[in-house]
């Protein structure tokens, strides 16, 4: 099961969106300070189509947790109202584990409410930092309105797992932390779920930068919003859809992409998996296959860099079953 968010009954799909800008970035990587890795990147060469591409991986699978969301969710429990000492979340993945470290370290109690197919890995990953999980449902919808009415009936702050400021400018403090390792303005290729980090880097970089987003064929969230106009339903059928299987875009990553001009390009399941195998072969990376998704667009050929660019390559996590490599 997925980190997918839909709206409760009787919230206005069509909500004032909160417009996040660089400065926001900047002020979350200054209230971060010190409580999450910078992660280091990587320059190489990967296998193209024809031939070798130079690239520079972006090694985010690093971060606490084995994933980017641990940054989004450490930004909103410090600037979390007075008084907060519980969190409440829905989550069939990595926005769990992220809650359930960041509400750790800044020594609250945290509850995941999870529907009965989230993967048992990720789960145990939410145990080993404290969480209290709860299974409610058969779907995340089901997951995610009880996680509503808890978090209500106790007075704890709800954590977003994609569309939410705070989340999403946290996230984008991966973007601040490119454009000082990597020099020029190459183009960022980033997987995409609901929508938090591509978002977030794309308001780090700004107007001068260039954001690609990378799905897969079978969760094509922001393709098919960028293709209507605005955030719609999709189907969600792909490996990568434990991470990367939001059914709607969010709406704070749906007026950054149409304010920004981010792309999307769409990747093949099989393409996902060959590239997962490659790291992990050639570098002895381990990844989820969101993780990977990224890498898969320039391994298929789906992007093709320009002669004198060296994209960079977000590897966004890396919580999964070792046995499936």
């Amino acid at each position: 099961m997925t980190d997918r968010i839909v709206a409760p009954t009787g919230e206005d799909p069509a909500r004032k969106v909160k417009k996040l800008y660089r400065s926001d970035v900047r002020r979350a990587r200054r209230l971060l300070r010190g409580q999450f890795r910078v992660t280091p990147v990587f320059h190489t060469e990967v296998q193209g189509p024809h031939g070798p591409v130079p690239v520079t991986l972006k090694l985010e699978y690093l971060q606490h947790g084995g994933t980017f969301k641990v940054r989004g969710s450490l930004n909103a429990l410090l600037g979390a109202r007075a008084g907060v000492d519980s969190v409440v979340l829905a989550s069939g993945g990595n926005a769990g584990i992220a809650a359930a470290l960041a509400s750790a370290v800044r020594g609250l109690s945290c509850t995941v409410v999870v529907p009965e197919s989230a993967p048992h890995t990720k789960v145990a990953a939410m145990w080993s930092h404290g969480a209290e999980v709860l299974w409610h449902g058969t779907t995340y919808a089901e997951a995610y309105r009880f996680a509503t009415e808890l978090a209500v009936e106790r007075g704890a702050l709800q954590l977003h797992a994609y569309d939410q400021p705070a989340i999403v400018a946290g996230a984008g403090v991966v973007g601040l932390e490119i454009e000082d390792q990597v020099r020029g303005r190459p183009p960022v290729l980033v997987a995409v779920g609901g929508g938090g980090l591509v978002s977030g880097i794309a308001v780090a970089l700004g107007p001068r930068g260039r954001v690609i987003g990378v799905e897969p064929h079978g969760a094509p969230t922001l393709h098919a919003a960028l293709a209507a106009g605005r955030p719609v339903e999709v189907e969600v059928s792909s490996v990568a859809s434990d991470s990367l299987g939001a059914s709607r875009i969010g709406a704070i990553a749906m007026e950054v992409a149409q304010r920004y001009g981010v792309e999307s390009l769409l990747v093949s399941d099989d393409a996902i998996v060959m590239a997962r195998e490659y790291l992990w072969r050639e570098f002895r990376i381990v990844v989820e296959p969101a993780g990977a998704t990224a890498l898969a667009a320039i391994q298929s050929g789906v992007y093709v860099p320009k002669p004198y660019e060296r994209p960079v390559i977000v590897l966004c996590g890396a919580n999964t079953d070792l046995a499936t490599l």
